[in-house]
């Protein structure tokens, strides 16, 4: 089993940055693919970045794609999302999640979700 906490939120002005951290427990964290994810009041969620176990590959969203980096340190079993250039739009609980294959992150499934943090962006 594993369990995911995610930190980091928080409410910045559009143009600003911030950076989630997602640590992990168990063993076999550098076996999973991680994303992020992210729901807006109203909407359904949606998939933001995934990287596989290694590091060695990421995807992203159009919607985010340039804006924010996804990376990890396995050493540490956590997993980061830099977002830069924010904009209103991305306000959003943001979810990290793992999963077994990094293919179903890019289709919003996973094995294991976090509880989620809040991102406010003002304009």
């Amino acid at each position: 089993q594993v369990q995911l906490v995610e930190s980091g939120g928080g409410a910045v002005q559009a143009g600003g940055s911030l950076r989630l951290s997602c640590a992990a427990s168990g063993r076999r964290f550098s076996s999973y693919a991680m994303g992020w994810f992210r729901q807006a009041p109203g909407k359904e969620r949606e998939f933001a970045a995934a990287i596989t176990g290694s590091g060695g590959s990421t995807y992203y969203a159009d919607s985010v794609k340039g804006r924010f980096t996804i990376s990890r340190d396995n050493a540490k079993n956590t997993v980061y999302l830099q977002m830069n250039s924010l904009k209103p739009e991305d306000t959003a609980v943001y979810y990290c999640a793992a999963a077994s294959n990094f293919i179903p992150l890019r289709h919003n499934i996973a094995d294991h979700w976090g509880q989620g943090t809040q991102v406010t962006v003002s304009s």
